[in-house]
């Protein structure tokens, strides 16, 4: 799917939003969410068979990739018009359901989220190196005020020793998950060619190569220093939490960091995840007690100014991920 052929959201079709919803972010590119609509509302599902049981095997990362999503949502309903009433974790036998959605006309402080629209698209998630231009303290603030405005926080790392404990425990994370051949066999299982839609992309005659390889090789100190040296050559390096640590904090987080990586594309700033650190229950304790953080870190992002526009993530087609009512 190309973003740009996608048709502009509609008011009197809340179906034409999950489109940009599901543009959002997740752990190796699985697109863990489904979708229904019924009459004025749209329910929002977890995918859980899209989950990754090593790399995840909580959710919580699962739960805040649906939570970008419904941030995505947000942002196309108030492009068309509309308010979002969005209710978390509603009361359901249904244990998949995260979110119902709900529209009506918007109040021009909803309409203000419709500035980010257009940098749903423009979205990356950017590996590669930055460059070095500093970034200024009034984008760093629009950040934490992006984070702040869903009820999340972002503690961006000024002082070189928490970037350096971030680093060593990216770093120490990186080797441990390396080592573990379940987690390495999930890894190679989500390396796709471009056209399955999903997945981490891969050139169709290299995947089986590359599968082998991933399954096969603890590459963990090799990548370990690499990511080491991302951490720290990143102009900015931040820790996204939230108060609590339960799933409807997970999804509160997913909403928070969309927000902040729209209004990071919004200041010309791409960004990626070190998240290593807080996949690993014990390294997030220590990322969490060496940080002092107030509560529960959940993303560890780098930010910057891109060297090149990246080409788009494959998404899978909108309507593979609707449920017929």
């Amino acid at each position: 799917m190309a973003y740009t052929q996608l048709s502009p959201p509609q008011a009197d079709d809340v179906s034409s939003l999950i489109p940009y919803a599901i543009l959002a972010p997740s752990s190796h590119n699985t697109q863990p969410w489904r979708f229904r609509v019924v009459d004025n509302s749209v329910y929002l599902y977890a995918d859980r068979t899209k989950a990754l049981p090593a790399n995840d095997p909580d959710d919580r990362e699962l739960t805040i990739s649906c939570g970008c999503a419904a941030m995505n949502l947000r942002i196309a309903a108030a492009h068309a018009g509309l308010a979002t009433h969005l209710e978390i974790l509603p009361h359901s036998e249904n244990d998949e359901l995260l979110a119902v959605a709900s529209f009506s006309n918007a109040s021009d402080t909803v309409l203000s989220d419709a500035e980010l629209f257009r940098f749903i698209v423009e979205r990356r998630t950017y590996r590669k190196r930055f460059t070095e231009e500093a970034i200024s303290d009034v984008a760093l603030q629009r950040l934490t005020e992006a984070a702040t405005a869903e009820q999340a926080w972002l503690q961006v790392l000024e002082h070189e020793s928490d970037r350096h404990c971030v680093s060593e425990l990216v770093s120490e994370g990186d080797a441990m998950q390396w080592a573990n051949p379940s987690w390495r066999r999930e890894l190679a299982a989500w390396m796709h060619p471009r056209r399955k839609g999903d997945g981490l992309p891969v050139p169709w005659l290299v995947a089986p190569f590359a599968q082998v390889v991933v399954r096969t090789f603890d590459m963990g100190n090799g990548i370990g220093a690499k990511d080491k040296e991302l951490a720290e050559q990143s102009p900015v390096l931040a820790v996204l939490g939230t108060a609590r640590d339960a799933p409807s904090d997970w999804f509160v987080a997913g909403q928070g960091l969309e927000r902040v990586l729209l209004t990071a594309c919004q200041n010309g700033l791409q960004a990626s995840y070190l998240n290593q650190a807080v996949q690993i229950p014990s390294l997030r304790t220590k990322l969490q007690h060496s940080l002092h953080c107030d509560g529960y870190p959940q993303i560890v992002l780098r930010l910057g100014f891109p060297s090149e526009t990246l080409p788009t993530s494959p998404r899978r087609n909108a309507l593979e991920v609707i449920d017929k009512v």
